[in-house]
This record gives structure tokens, C-alpha cells and sequence, in this order.
């Protein structure tokens, strides 16, 4: 009665996966892929410029973590060679 069981309740799981990869995964492609066309277009839209227009976007290289560092000493080589 057991094995019985267990070959029903694999079918039942066999039949709930192809009815959700027929009907629902589907559906979910289809609303992801026009949520993402839609993400697309608005980039397209902010990206649009008019012919002859120009835009620069300069940003500032950071030299505030090399302030952080120290000051630079200046040091010369000591030649501690007793052969004199």
C-alpha cells in the first residue's frame, strides 16, 4: 500500500510540473523580459540627445585618500663602511 503511495504521489508531482512549466513559467517570461524592455527603453529615452549636442561628464579623480597618507620625508643613504 505504501509503494502504491509513493508511485501516486510521484505521478501527481510528475503532472503539478508540467502543468507549471506549460502555463506558468511562461507567463513569468514573458513579464520579466517586458520588465527589463521596459527598463531598456527608458534608458533609450534619457539617453537621447538632439543632433549637434554635446555632453561631458567629468568627474574629479579623488586626492583626498593620498592627503591621508603622511608627510614625505626626504632621507639620504648612510654608507656605514669601517674599511677607512
Amino acid at each position: 500500500m505504501q509503494l502504491l503511495r509513493t508511485i501516486l504521489i510521484i505521478i501527481i508531482v510528475y503532472y503539478l510540473f508540467r502543468l507549471i512549466a506549460r502555463y506558468v513559467m511562461p507567463w513569468l517570461a514573458r513579464y520579466f523580459i517586458r520588465k527589463s524592455m521596459k527598463g531598456f527603453e527608458q534608458q533609450q529615452q534619457a539617453g537621447k540627445r538632439k543632433n549637434g549636442e554635446v555632453n561631458i561628464n567629468y568627474s574629479p579623480e579623488k586626492k583626498g585618500a593620498l592627503d591621508d597618507i603622511g608627510e614625505y620625508i626626504d632621507y639620504e643613504e648612510i654608507d656605514n663602511d669601517k674599511t677607512k
